[in-house]
């Protein structure tokens, strides 16, 4: 954000410039989302510039309009049923399990456990709703993240959204459009250091240390949350090869502690594929901004041989930003929804464990109870289970 004049506000050592700066971006941030149409651009560069969307409510918010979807019109709470027979129940399963390190520490056994049931149905569901998409290990770090911020509903949504936009390229039943997607970093970082990039290619390194970087947006290499949401805001809100464009800044950030290094392969992989617990991400965030802008990346397909490999990815993206820019806002949205006419429960709702719940609610205290889970079925399982 920045100051009079064009200047970064800078905060005092008690942090008074804080409160001050903080409510002025969540008041630009709270006017573009009750804009008609809701103003993407403001709302693109909140998440771009010094703190991004400053908070899990502030993101609950806008992460969904800078996918273009409509909170009132989501996929249903996965159910059991996508485990059913899923190729790659077995892979997830046991992915899953390897994301506990990934929950807040203080969290209940019991929560977690929820949180992990949570998450397979999530990422099988957008797997079932999406055949033709192919399970990469790393795809749940994502999911984690997006079930941990915003829940599991609008997660689910998300999640969907991404893996036919910002993730497809790593959906495939192979690794060539990843690699090729990977074949732009060298390039960048020649572009700006000539010497570093002679470095990297006498070490051999090649580009394997930022696989689990782009394909996870570092949310498997990053160990503080904060850090992580930080970089979500800035993909979420930018062209889908950033990530890739932050891989290359990364390393250029850190060239005197490479060039320091020994020559060689092993110790080269070693140094880069452990970020440093003080590395600065606005600095990150700022400076891949300016990179992506010296060389875009229709300057860059030349230099990867990117043609080879179309990137289904970017091909999309351009639809999705025209979709995005005509977003009417949530209270319009539901006002919409409540004027049209009642429709019927989805199958899902139809489950046994909720006509069960029903059924010994209404035996136990009778009817007026009864009448209460009857409501409270019309408004979703979930407040139903809530109950008990």
């Amino acid at each position: 954000m920045s100051g009079p004049g064009g200047r970064r506000r800078r905060l005092g050592p008690r942090g008074g410039e804080s409160l001050s700066w903080r409510k002025q971006k969540s008041l630009h941030i709270h006017k573009a989302l009750t804009s008609d149409p809701v103003d993407i651009d403001v709302l693109r560069g909140a998440a771009q510039t010094d703190g991004g969307l400053l908070s899990q409510e502030i993101r609950r918010k806008v992460w969904p309009k800078l996918l273009s979807l409509n909170v009132f019109h989501l996929p249903p709470k996965p159910g059991r049923w996508v485990r059913c027979n899923h190729r790659d129940y077995n892979q997830v399963q046991m992915d899953v399990r390897r994301s506990l390190k990934r929950f807040p520490a203080g969290m209940s056994d019991a929560e977690r456990s929820v949180l992990l049931e949570q998450l397979t149905d999530m990422i099988l569901y957008v797997l079932q709703s999406h055949p033709d998409l192919h399970y990469y290990q790393g795809f749940h770090d994502i999911a984690v993240t997006l079930l941990l911020t915003v829940g599991l509903r609008l997660g689910t949504g998300m999640l969907s959204t991404l893996s036919t936009h910002h993730l497809r390229d790593f959906m495939d039943p192979t690794m060539d459009r990843t690699k090729h997607i990977l074949n732009y970093l060298m390039p960048l970082i020649q572009s700006e250091n000539s010497e570093l990039h002679k470095f990297l290619l006498r070490s051999e390194v090649g580009c394997i240390f930022a696989l689990s970087w782009l394909i996870t947006w570092y949310s498997h290499v990053l160990t503080d949350y904060q850090h992580v949401l930080r970089l979500y805001d800035f993909f979420l809100a930018t062209h889908p090869l950033m990530p890739v464009y932050c891989a290359a800044q990364m390393v250029l950030m850190r060239e005197q502690e490479v060039l320091a290094c020994d020559c060689d392969m092993a110790s080269v992989h070693q140094l880069l594929s452990k970020i440093p617990t003080n590395f600065s991400y606005e600095s990150l965030v700022s400076h891949s901004l300016r990179l992506f802008q010296r060389h875009p990346p229709s300057q860059l397909m030349k230099q990867a041989s990117q043609h080879k490999h179309k990137s289904f990815s970017v091909a999309s993206f351009h639809s999705l930003q025209i979709s995005s820019s005509t977003q009417r806002p949530d209270f319009i949205l539901q006002r919409q929804l409540q004027s049209e006419p009642p429709r019927s429960l989805p199958p899902r709702a139809q489950n046994p464990l909720v006509k069960l719940a029903v059924w010994g609610l209404s035996a136990s205290i009778g009817a007026a109870a009864f009448a209460v889970a009857q409501s409270a079925l019309e408004l979703g399982p979930e407040f139903l289970m809530g109950l008990f």
